[in-house]
């Protein structure tokens, strides 16, 4: 059952998606050679905190931190660790806030200093992704076809799309109904309404799409061991497209 939120509801998840928004914009700011990935789970902590929200994915299922940080072939779900950023690194900030019982949850791809060409492509396609995604969002349309557009821009690219994980509901949950997937699938027959929220997330590699869970029962790294790049934002579709909770 894919729940439709109230006006009260959707302000409610608009905050703590603003808060998610003006953090990961904050992120550019700190994210450089030599910084540790436990001293950037400090500041999200701490940002998100003074603004009155609580860091959802902190004991999540277990998880031991605020943020997921995920760098070069870590796909999602990296655990922060005394691990120090190097020039050339990307790092994926995954993490969600609730306020008041509803949440939010985004995500953002950073290069670390200089990075390769290619690199670089990777991240601004699979930002193009998640866009191309939201362009076609609106009441009445199949949530399929949000998928189609995702996968398009991989395609097009050639770009490996993650199948393992996808995209999903939110809400007072931080996981609803339905998945999202990035790649066009059959089982995405929701016709998507007014007032519904979702988490929209594409994951591409410069590589095969093919990824391993590690030992720490955490992190999910691309199995060929080629860089992976992650975008989210959460939204709420609406009569004529959709609005950005994780946005301005």
């Amino acid at each position: 059952m894919v729940s439709t939120k109230t006006e009260e509801e959707l302000e409610l998840m608009a905050y703590a998606g603003k808060v998610l928004y003006d953090l990961l914009n904050y992120m550019e700011t700190v994210i450089k050679p030599g910084i540790s990935t436990k001293e950037l789970d400090s500041i999200a902590e701490r940002f998100i905190r003074d603004r009155g929200c609580y860091p959802s994915c902190k004991g999540y299922e277990g998880f031991p931190a605020s943020i997921c940080t995920s760098i070069n072939d870590e796909v999602v779900h990296g655990i922060p660790s005394k691990r120090k950023l190097k020039e050339g690194d990307i790092i994926t900030i995954d993490v969600v806030a609730t306020y008041k019982g509803y949440m939010a949850d985004t995500a953002r791809t950073y290069e670390v200093g200089k990075v390769t060409k290619e690199v670089a492509d990777l991240l601004k396609h699979t930002k193009e992704a998640l866009y191309k995604g939201l362009s076609v969002v609106k009441s009445g349309v199949k949530l399929n076809e949000v998928s189609k557009a995702i996968e398009s821009v991989a395609k097009e690219h050639n770009l490996g799309i993650v199948h393992e994980l996808t995209g999903h509901g939110i809400g007072k949950e931080m996981h609803e109904d339905p998945y999202v997937y990035n790649y066009s699938n059959n089982e995405s027959e929701l016709i998507l309404k007014t007032g519904m929220t979702l988490a929209i997330e594409p994951m591409f590699t410069l590589g095969k799409r093919y990824v391993w869970l590690l030992e720490d029962d955490w992190t999910i790294v691309t199995q060929d061991g080629s860089p992976a790049a992650h975008f989210e934002h959460t939204i709420v579709v609406t009569n004529n497209g959709y609005r950005i909770l994780t946005g301005e």
